[in-house]
């Protein structure tokens, strides 16, 4: 049993004594040094700590007990026996070096230049980092991607970029933690942009609420938040933008919100290009002069596009003022004096344009209730039908409803018929999506007024897109087979990009075996700081032959390559960001936010992989599950042996193949090789994130903390993979002008 202390060495001329590691085992001595120093009086040699008294007392003592861990892990835990002076040496000296390395930089550190052109870029709804880091990995003809801003709501996704991308690989990044719905969210985002312009948008918005494999809510908080995204796009207005979602969303509401999507994306206008628009609107009073109102309500409505948010919220409030204005103006005509002031429907009326005029006010309320829904998590239970009931009340669609109503029940009169319906139009108007309005404008125009329309919306319309794109990960060498949906907007300067062209034919993609082989050292509760030997050979005896030809000499992106290329484990260990970041330090994982701010910081060689401890009924489960090949196939035998599950689902890695799509739990999937689920860093394999990735913070967390918690797996599970992430930014920058 070796024993493990610390002593201070003489002091130097400034009176601070080096602390040197001491291990003694059978009889040897070995003595390292921590390139740590401290004056001996802050010493408390009986504890083995720093004392109180010293400025950086919390770092360094998290730093010995970190080291003295290690080194007791390896003398006394370790599988492996025997160790020579030097094998502890080098073990322990790579430890102590990372911490020394990150000691002896700023934060910021200088990258190694590249010729040519950098494209600037924005990731909302961050997470991790998938499309982050697949952003700047991406290189073509010497242009590539300056990272400017990442945003997301939860601190634990602000730490994993921290520490990757300002700690790591000194980035200036900024990023933004804060909610996209939030008044004051593009103010902030604008700030933090600091008068750089962006090139590319690109983001995820959650999709809990339509995603295939969950329940389908109504007013969940990030059911519509790709209209926000949306917003950001109209005031940045870059290049391209990539906004990545769930393949659910293409039948949602039976293809109604994928259509929504693209009306949105139409409705983006080029400002400068609306006065020609609105003349011409104008212009269709000449052959439409029963129309004059609705015609002035269009050209209002169009206007409202190229205003800054405080004054778009005048002109909206101008707007419904108008229609209101012309139905004072009717009231004398349809009703008597006491009836205006006494009838019901009247009142339903007037106080519905109160209500639209209060637009803002009651959206802002929306969100707040819908936070404290979600937070109080009003769902299948008695409440939800009076919170949904209350919130559909205030939508504006639903007050013109209730207006068109009161109008039917007043049964005016067919004089006056027309101005009704042109009222109720006009309130239409007022929430159509602009690609609506030209649609509309359409029924004002004859023959040849449609042909010079569409040649005026060919010019307004300031991004192309024709339909989303579907793309499943393992056609870009990810070892998953992940489909997701990708709406790429082509400003109307540049080269339109309809789709991603994959990298890797069929028989090319990535096997799971090609991903986690290497990692497969580590048993039931088991965690693993430093990779160790695997021996294909001794571990599938009859099958290594087999086994050993699944492994392929490729380039990063996946595509086969025998003369220079690495297997995917051997990039993965190595890293795959381009030249620019030869200097960056070594990877360190923190607990939290506060752990960073102390330096309380872990330099292992290999992080995030831990197994779960699970107990010996769970581990028989998988064992069954496992040589059954499959969960449905094993359930007979599970229920003999009384270990049938409630769990709805596992998934068999089959190493020959691609895993299924990763999601945010590990129990759902068991190991190829062994009864147990997967380790974070085996997830972020799957997903193609480099070893040198680092999730920082808590693992894993349950209960209702998963709606506010992102721990380790959320972070994964939620994550494009950045190898997809590559392909799009590539042919991005194979397009951008």
């Amino acid at each position: 049993m070796a024993t493990i202390n610390y002593y201070l060495d003489k002091a130097d001329k400034k009176g601070l004594s080096p602390i040197h590691l001491r291990i003694n085992c059978n009889g040897k001595q070995i003595k390292i040094s921590t390139g740590e120093k401290i004056a001996s009086i802050d010493f408390d040699k009986d504890i083995q700590q720093v004392k109180n008294s010293s400025d950086k007392h919390i770092e360094i003592n998290h730093y010995l007990s970190y080291l003295k861990d290690r080194a007791d892990e390896l003398l006394n835990k370790s599988y492996k026996k025997n160790y020579t002076n030097k094998e502890i040496k080098e073990t322990l000296n790579d430890y102590i070096n990372a911490y020394k390395e990150n000691h002896s930089v700023n934060i910021l550190r200088e990258q190694i230049s590249l010729y040519g052109k950098p494209f600037t870029f924005v990731d909302l709804f961050a997470g991790a980092g998938g499309f982050s880091e697949g952003f700047i990995q991406a290189e073509h003809n010497n242009k590539f991607f300056d990272f400017l801003v990442a945003n997301d709501i939860n601190e634990n996704c602000e730490l994993t970029h921290v520490v990757r991308y300002n700690h790591q690989l000194g980035l200036d990044t900024e990023f933004l933690c804060q909610d996209i719905t939030e008044p004051d969210f593009l103010d902030n985002l604008i700030s933090k942009i600091k008068g750089r312009k962006v090139d590319v948008v690109c983001g995820g918005p959650p999709c809990q609420s339509f995603s295939l494999a969950g329940k389908r809510k109504k007013f969940d908080k990030k059911d519509d938040l790709f209209s926000h995204y949306l917003e950001v796009i109209k005031v940045l207005q870059p290049k391209y933008f990539v906004m990545e979602n769930v393949k659910g969303i293409l039948t949602k509401e039976k293809g109604k919100i994928k259509e929504l999507i693209l009306k949105e994306i139409n409705s983006i206008l080029d400002i400068n290009e609306i006065p020609k628009l609105t003349e011409f609107i104008k212009g269709l009073k000449k052959t439409n002069k029963e129309d004059d109102f609705l015609l002035d309500c269009l050209v209002k409505r169009v206007e409202i596009e190229q205003y800054s948010e405080v004054k778009g919220e005048e002109a909206k409030e101008v707007y419904i003022k108008t229609i209101e204005a012309k139905f004072r103006k009717l009231t004398p005509e349809i009703v008597d004096y006491k009836t205006s002031k006494t009838d019901e429907r009247i009142s339903t009326i007037r106080h519905g344009f109160n209500l639209l005029i209060r637009n803002k006010e009651w959206e802002k309320l929306k969100r707040d209730i819908i936070r404290e829904k979600d937070y109080c998590n009003i769902d299948n239970d008695y409440f939800v039908d009076s919170f949904t009931r209350f919130l559909t009340e205030l939508d504006s669609n639903e007050i013109i409803l209730k207006i068109e109503e009161a109008f039917k029940q007043l049964k005016v009169s067919n004089l006056h018929k027309k101005t009704c319906n042109d009222i109720l139009t006009a309130l239409k108007i007022y929430t159509l999506n602009i690609d609506d309005c030209l649609n509309l404008t359409k029924d004002f125009c004859d023959e040849t007024q449609n042909l010079e329309l569409n040649n005026i919306v060919n010019d307004i319309r300031l991004y192309k897109i024709e339909a989303p794109f579907i793309a499943n990960s393992s056609d870009y060498g990810v070892p998953q087979n992940r489909e997701r949906v990708l709406f790429i907007g082509c400003r109307k300067d540049q080269k339109f990009i309809s789709e991603i062209p994959a990298t890797v034919k069929d028989e090319e993609k990535v096997s799971v075996f090609e991903a986690l082989y290497d990692l497969d050292f580590v048993g039931n509760d088991d965690e693993a700081h430093t990779y160790e030997v695997v021996d294909i050979t001794k571990q599938y005896n009859g099958t290594a032959k087999k086994m050993k030809s699944l492994l392929k000499e490729r380039s990063i992106n996946g595509k086969p390559n025998s003369s220079n290329g690495k297997t995917f484990s051997e990039w993965s260990k190595e890293g795959r960001l381009n030249g620019r970041f030869k200097n960056a330090s070594k990877p360190f994982y923190v607990k939290s936010t506060e752990a960073l701010s102390n330096g309380e910081k872990v330099f292992d060689v290999l992080h995030n992989h831990k197994t779960s401890k699970q107990n010996d009924d769970v581990i028989k489960r998988l064992e069954i599950i496992l040589k059954e090949g499959d969960y449905k196939s094993a359930q007979k035998k599970l229920d003999k042996c009384g270990l049938s599950s409630n769990k709805r689902n596992y998934n068999v890695l089959n190493p020959e193949k691609q895993s299924p799509t990763v999601m945010t739990i590990p129990d759902d999937y068991i190991h190829y090789n062994t009864p147990r689920a997967l380790t974070v860093r085996e997830m972020a394999r799957l997903q193609s994130f480099d070893d040198s990735f680092v999730f920082q913070g808590k693992r894993s967390t349950g209960g209702n903390k998963r709606k506010t918690e992102v721990p380790q797996f959320t972070l994964v599970g939620n994550a494009v993979p950045p190898l997809l992430a590559r392909a799009v930014a590539t042919e991005i920058l194979k397009n951008i002008k």
